[in-house]
């Protein structure tokens, strides 16, 4: 029998958010905070013109998409690394920070890779519980040490939709140690209204240790391609683009991502129509007496405790496929009127019984 490495024995398999059909035949997929919308027509045609070229292996520097994102957030290209989506991106930064003893400090919970990640790459994690469902950051910097290699901060969280604002989050950056890296994962950030939330990048620009982490998959619609990216000071972008796999970021996928960067004026309408259908499932939500925390996200989070499971299965009668955390509550995301109404609609008959 071949051998392989004990973690894999006690780790969780990453199980992906679920659709499920109702016996009407209605069926809407609320649980991969995918967007509603389908890629706009100019992105479409960047796709067919790229996908007549796979024949060929897609740039290894992914140089026009890395100058693409160097000049909308007008960074250096040498503060850019990429990766196959946010989450593999920050599988490289973990390998790139990985030594035998190296912490790495995240709020519990937030985003469910993180642990999986951490494993895989040998470091130990240090979870920090949420307050009131939003980052400790005090006692995130209590529990820095001197094994401490990596700091993660997802903002909005997830799944909670909660988010550090400016006072907290620049304090909290004034504690760790310059030699802490620190990651500002903004996967959310093209939904975030909250006039007392900083754009991480304007940390990055002054501190050599902070790092924004973004992807493609949420507001931009492109999940299916997996397209992520890190901005940070060249030490630490370099670090991260030497760990990437050859080839990771396919043709397609690079021609897509400069595509919807050219058409973002029509992407962001899109995500301002996300935005008001999160305001109105929160504040119907809220009106039937459940208790849903502010949300700068594109989902709402419900903590149901015991009954998160039981939800999830009443949900799944309606055709809405949520994504439950047993014992802890269930993160539904936003998609359009018509799945929305009927996630409504469940939600209601379930506090009803």
């Amino acid at each position: 029998m071949p051998r392989f490495r004990a973690i894999l024995d006690t780790m969780p398999v990453y199980r992906p958010g679920k659709a499920v059909t109702a016996p009407d035949g209605r069926s809407f997929k609320l649980s991969s905070n995918e967007s509603p919308y389908g890629p706009l027509p100019s992105v479409v045609e960047a796709i067919g013109r790229a996908a007549l070229e796979v024949n060929r292996y897609p740039d290894a520097g992914c140089a026009r998409l890395t100058e693409a994102i160097a000049a909308r957030f007008d960074v250096p290209c040498e503060h850019v690394a990429l990766g196959a989506g946010s989450v593999t991106v920050a599988q490289q930064i973990l390998v790139a920070v990985s030594e035998p003893g190296a912490e790495m400090i995240y709020a519990w919970r937030s985003f469910e890779a993180y642990p999986l990640l951490a494993d895989l790459a040998g470091v130990t994690s240090v979870r920090v519980p949420l307050t009131d469902e939003t980052h400790d950051l005090d006692a995130m910097a209590d529990a820095i040490t001197d094994r401490t290699r990596l700091i993660l901060v997802c903002n909005p969280n997830n799944p909670t939709g909660t988010v550090s604002r400016t006072a907290e989050l620049t304090a909290f950056l004034d504690r760790v140690p310059e030699n802490v890296l620190i990651v500002l994962d903004e996967a959310y950030a093209e939904y975030v209204r909250d006039e007392q939330v900083t754009d991480g990048l304007i940390y990055y620009r002054d501190r050599p240790n902070v790092a924004v982490l973004r992807t493609f998959s949420k507001a931009y619609g492109l999940a299916g391609l997996r397209v992520g990216y890190l901005i940070g000071h060249e030490p630490v972008a370099q670090a991260v683009r030497k760990v990437m796999i050859p080839f990771a970021i396919s043709h397609v996928a690079q021609a897509a991502a400069v595509a919807s960067l050219e058409a973002e004026d029509e992407l962001l309408a899109r995500v301002e129509t996300v935005v008001k259908e999160r305001t109105r499932v929160r504040e119907t939500l809220l009106a039937e007496g459940w208790t849903v925390p502010s949300t700068e996200a594109n989902f709402v989070w419900l903590r149901l405790g015991e009954r998160t499971m039981e939800f999830a299965e009443h949900c799944a009668s309606y055709g809405v496929a949520v994504r439950p955390f047993a014992g802890e509550g269930a993160r539904i995301s936003i998609g359009d009127a018509e799945a929305n109404d009927t996630f409504l609609a469940a939600a209601a008959s379930f506090r009803a019984h």
